[in-house]
């Protein structure tokens, strides 16, 4: 004999699994909506348990009662399912369409739960490759790619949005190579959307905030894209400016930036490769030389260290851009949206371990650690 308290969770438990009539019910009262209220003789024939039962039917199906109606028939709606996202469905009994109930998709065109979106872009960000996020959430690639693509949409919006004329006091630039469905040695036909991409990006040094970047080819128009975003996204105060030694930065820089920075170069000597190195390691940095290309830069100051870290942070958080695997990008516009999503989530959500905060909030530009959810809302 169970003790009572055991007793009512097995009848609770039996009684939220079973979706079809109860026996008792279709036995004393009958199936039929209309006659689920019993009279005294026929509730005298059930039992306690039985009893309970009813008690806790009636209360779900007053707690789920229809709460649509119809706009064209001005009739109360039926419960008719679920959709396949889990909300309620109803149909009217009149002219017999259906409803959803009322619900926010996300990224406003997606069908997935919140739950579900924002677990596969976690996973993204957390250095899965798509298939790997389509094992786990038991998602389709092709919704998990969509998804991507207006996450990332609405992560370069938002940026636009609040990166603009900042005041800062140093901002560090470099390039982080990439590329999209071969590489450029291996590239045959014309096209400026594949090979080689490198990732412009712009930092702040003391909140390491993420100001700006753009992807492109390490061409002088790509070089002038970027700096004339950096430009928009700071203000008119002064402020010292390094980058490496890429000779299209000096010119870029006095056509967009003026006498706004002080601009300084950190330029790098490498040893010669030796014997087994040439293909995959990376050249031995035998001195780096800062140099003042104009206005008064503090020399100690021009370095490229904590932008540098932050390419290795890309590498490490996503997938895409991990060396020698066959996780790269096949289409340019999945890489643009990587890397809107990337540096949006490294601003707002993220929490830097050497400040204790977002970059957004150590520059005042957010109060909250943010979530993915309100990240893509």
């Amino acid at each position: 004999m169970l003790p009572a308290g055991h007793y009512m969770v097995r009848v609770w438990r039996n009684w939220q699994t079973q979706r079809s009539p109860k026996p008792w019910l279709t036995r004393h009262v009958g199936s039929s909506p209309t006659a689920r209220t019993p009279n005294p003789s026929t509730f005298s024939l059930l039992t306690n348990s039985e009893r309970l039962l009813y008690s806790l039917t009636m209360m779900n199906e007053a707690q789920t009662a229809p709460t649509m109606t119809c706009d064209g028939c001005s009739v109360e709606c039926q419960r008719f399912g679920k959709h396949r996202n889990g909300l309620r469905r109803f149909r009217c009994p009149k002219c017999r369409r259906t409803f959803t109930e009322q619900h926010r998709r996300v990224c406003d065109t997606m069908y997935i739960s919140e739950d579900r979106a924002v677990l596969a872009l976690q996973l993204l960000l957390e250095g899965n490759s798509i298939r790997s996020t389509e094992r786990i959430c038991q998602m389709d690639r092709n919704t998990i790619m969509s998804l991507l693509l207006k996450a990332g949409e609405r992560c370069q919006g938002l940026m636009d949005e609040k990166l603009v004329g900042l005041d800062v006091r140093e901002v560090a630039c470099d390039e982080i190579w990439g590329f999209v469905a071969k590489k450029e040695i291996h590239k045959n036909e014309d096209a400026a959307e594949i090979g080689d991409a490198y990732c412009f990006v712009a930092m702040e040094r003391n909140t390491k905030l993420v100001l700006c970047h753009y992807l492109g080819k390490r061409t002088v128009p790509s070089t002038e894209h970027f700096i004339a975003k950096l430009a928009h996204a700071t203000s008119l105060f002064p402020y010292q400016l390094s980058t490496d030694g890429f000779t299209p930065y000096v010119k870029a820089v006095r056509r967009y930036l003026g006498d706004r920075v002080h601009f300084g170069q950190i330029v790098k000597v490498y040893a010669s490769p030796r014997e087994g190195e040439q293909r995959y390691s990376p050249p031995q940095v035998v001195r780096a030389v800062p140099s003042a290309v104009y206005g008064h830069p503090i020399k100690s100051r021009i370095s490229t260290s904590h932008i540098e870290r932050q390419n290795l942070s890309i590498r490490m958080g996503m997938r895409r851009m991990t060396r020698l695997t066959n996780a790269f990008s096949k289409r340019w516009t999945h890489l643009e949206a990587a890397y809107s999503l990337w540096f949006a989530y490294y601003n707002w959500c993220r929490v830097h371990k050497t400040l204790r905060v977002t970059p957004a909030m150590q520059h005042d530009i957010a109060d909250h650690v943010w979530t993915i959810g309100e990240l893509v809302a």
